[in-house]
């Protein structure tokens, strides 16, 4: 088992990023970290509350600067970015400047918006479902660019695919 991969975890809001790197930190024994918690902590409000006060492109200023210093943090091995992070290219730069590899989680729509209607989560960019439609279409033309691809499927728990993760990339 390689030690020394790193993992970036990205696809759509409500595909199951975070529950998927926390069990794939788990079973590896090492650190996670979760890109919206930080930038959260660091801003001190919601993602909701900064894009409402100041704007998703001004957000993703402040989600770039976050994860630079993310990626500079030694200790981190699990990644798990925000629905749009990987979009920008200068995060996909970053991530593959710090070494880490990247890993496209992909579901249904319907199976992502299940989760975002029963999500106590404000989701500022998928308030309503035609927008949510729109990005998610959008969107997958980037996540396509992740070095893996793993399929999320319905009858699958967010362990199972941690598993499959740890089975594919750290086997």
């Amino acid at each position: 088992m390689n030690k020394d991969i790193k993992i970036a975890v990205t696809g759509f809001m409500g595909v199951g990023k975070s529950s998927v790197s926390r069990h794939l930190a788990h079973m590896l024994k090492c650190r996670r970290v979760d890109l919206d918690h930080i930038i959260e902590e660091s801003e001190g409000r919601t993602i909701a509350a900064i894009i409402d006060e100041v704007g998703e492109a001004a957000y993703r200023d402040i989600e770039t600067d976050n994860l630079e210093q993310v990626c500079n943090r030694p200790d981190v091995r699990i990644l798990s970015l925000g629905g749009g992070t990987w979009t920008m290219e200068r995060n996909r730069e970053l991530l593959k400047e710090h070494g880490f590899t990247s890993v496209w989680l992909e579901a249904t729509f319907e199976h992502c918006w299940l989760n975002i209607a029963f999500s106590r989560k404000d989701r500022p960019l998928a308030r309503n479902k035609q927008n949510a439609i729109r990005l998610f279409e959008e969107r997958q033309k980037v996540y396509c660019l992740a070095d893996w691809h793993f399929i999320v499927r319905s009858d699958y728990t967010s362990y199972d695919v941690a598993r499959n993760i740890r089975e594919e990339i750290f086997s």
